[in-house]
């Protein structure tokens, strides 16, 4: 893997710093944002993946929020085999810990779209998973970074929680993509459905050919 910039370790610490494994060795069969909002990322990811396409969803559980009739092949990364098995969109099924080890076992060029839902904030080595998502990347594939507001406090890292404003946060996500290399110029989207439901924001970028 190529030398990549670091940020200060401090930003990544979190209050439990128990090995991720164990916070996640029992499912947790439960939504993280509400109906209005998992309908919002649903319309958003039918309107950029590509319909028949590899796509590879980064720390996915037992809901993709993909469109219902999404056909592409969906490859799902995640910390516990049970959530995993239950989600129905899945085509492929791994359990990787990437906060141990970022390198995921797959090919380069293996994917035309990546994205993430509210899971950013968990990442403790961003830069080098960013990186490791690059690779994965064929040229041009895009990498969607979904976030909203609730969390796992314990789990979040420092920097996440000392920013609570959407638009820093989305600069955070724009440095990772900056400092690990070789991206376009990451887009900030708001797609909040109204005043009512969670907030949903994503960051955009595609790989450099």
């Amino acid at each position: 893997m190529p030398q990549i910039p670091q940020f200060p370790p401090d930003w990544f610490q979190r209050q439990d710093e128990a090995p991720d494994t164990e916070f996640y060795s029992e499912p947790r069969l439960v939504v993280h944002i509400d109906e209005a909002t998992i309908e919002a990322v649903r319309a958003y990811l039918g309107e950029v993946l590509p319909p028949d396409g590899a796509v590879l969803d980064l720390m996915s559980s037992w809901r993709s929020h993909l469109p219902h009739d999404f056909a592409g092949s969906v490859v799902g990364l995640g910390m516990n085999s049970t959530e995993l098995t239950e989600n129905p969109q899945l085509t492929t099924r791994v359990v990787h810990d990437l906060n141990a080890s970022p390198v995921m076992p797959f090919p380069s060029d293996s994917f035309e779209a990546a994205y993430v839902v509210v899971s950013i904030q968990y990442m403790t080595r961003p830069l080098e998973i960013f990186s490791d998502i690059r690779r994965v990347l064929k040229p041009g594939g895009a990498f969607h970074v979904i976030f909203s507001t609730r969390m796992f406090p314990t789990k979040a890292v420092a920097i996440w929680q000392a920013m609570p404003q959407p638009q820093k946060r989305g600069e955070l996500i724009g440095a990772y993509f900056g400092a690990s290399g070789q991206w376009t110029q990451p887009e900030f989207l708001d797609r909040t459905a109204d005043l009512y439901s969670d907030p949903v924001y994503i960051v955009r970028a595609s790989k450099l050919a």
